[in-house]
């Protein structure tokens, strides 16, 4: 049978999400805790609908493994309580759920959504929330950041944005992508899409900064669009601000399969572009 694990963590003291030979990685821990309940290699298949990078958080991964129908049945009432027992406190799975053989935590999802922390104020961030705030040291405009976030809605090419794996797509479709400033003074970016692209987010939200500051006009991070290759002009903004909050998936199980199959499959060409592959 397949389990959904919802997952939450503090990326400071992980190497990212994905085992990674003699460093500490989200997966790793997990994968370790696993093989402790059930066996080495009973829990297998490891999937994650996000592979965060070193320093980034998430409150709302999701990710599914699979285990034995016997094991299952004599362990998943159990499982959450000893999941916590095993794991170490900077990461909790938080639900564990049975899931039809269709789910995929990766390919079966339609959007993964990201919320970034920044603060401007004199004194810098708050020292509770020094690891998932940046502080950034010149005041921001909220409306100059929402004018630069503007540009950057809908469906294009962010290869100015991306760091270019061979024979992977740079297009991508951002859904959602806006600032807020909170009560306490923190502005928190949202940005939501079908899928990211490696430092996508992160270079996002670097070129709005420097909108938001005045060093760049608002209009300056969607004329980066045009370009086909990763821009050295923009900076990539620390990971420690960036966190993922949620993952959605088809509410109809039955759409699952096809979900994951659209993800997979070669996409039509648009906007004018060469075919291009997910």
């Amino acid at each position: 049978m397949r389990a959904r694990l919802d997952v939450a963590y503090d990326g400071t003291g992980f190497s990212g999400w994905a085992v990674q030979p003699g460093r500490r990685t989200v997966a790793g821990c997990v994968v370790e805790a696993l093989d402790r309940i059930f066996g080495p290699g009973v829990a297998t298949g490891l999937t994650v609908a996000g592979r965060t990078d070193a320093g980034v958080h998430a409150t709302g991964q999701v990710a599914h493994v699979d285990l034995p129908d016997d094991a299952w049945a004599a362990t998943g009432p159990t499982l959450l309580r000893r999941l916590a027992g095993l794991l170490p406190t900077d990461v909790r799975v938080t639900a564990v759920a049975a899931v039809p053989a269709a789910f995929d935590a990766r390919f079966s999802a339609t959007f993964r959504r990201y919320a970034y922390r920044v603060t401007d104020a004199p004194h810098g961030a708050d020292p509770l929330r020094r690891h998932d705030t940046l502080a950034w040291p010149r005041p921001l405009d909220l409306a100059r950041l929402n004018a630069a976030a503007a540009g950057l809605h809908g469906e294009h090419d962010f290869a100015a944005y991306c760091k270019r794996k061979e024979n992977a797509t740079t297009v991508r479709e951002v859904t959602r992508l806006d600032w807020r400033r909170d009560p306490d003074g923190v502005l928190v970016a949202t940005v939501q899409a079908d899928a990211f692209c490696q430092a996508m987010v992160r270079s996002l939200v670097g070129a709005m900064l420097v909108a938001g500051d005045g060093r760049r006009p608002p209009d300056w991070p969607a004329g980066l669009l045009t370009r086909r290759e990763r821009s050295s002009e923009v900076t990539v903004a620390p990971p420690h601000g960036l966190t993922l909050v949620a993952v959605g998936y088809p509410d109809d199980p039955a759409e699952l399969a096809a979900r994951a199959e659209a993800t997979r499959r070669l996409r039509t060409p648009t906007l004018g572009r060469a075919p291009y592959t997910s």
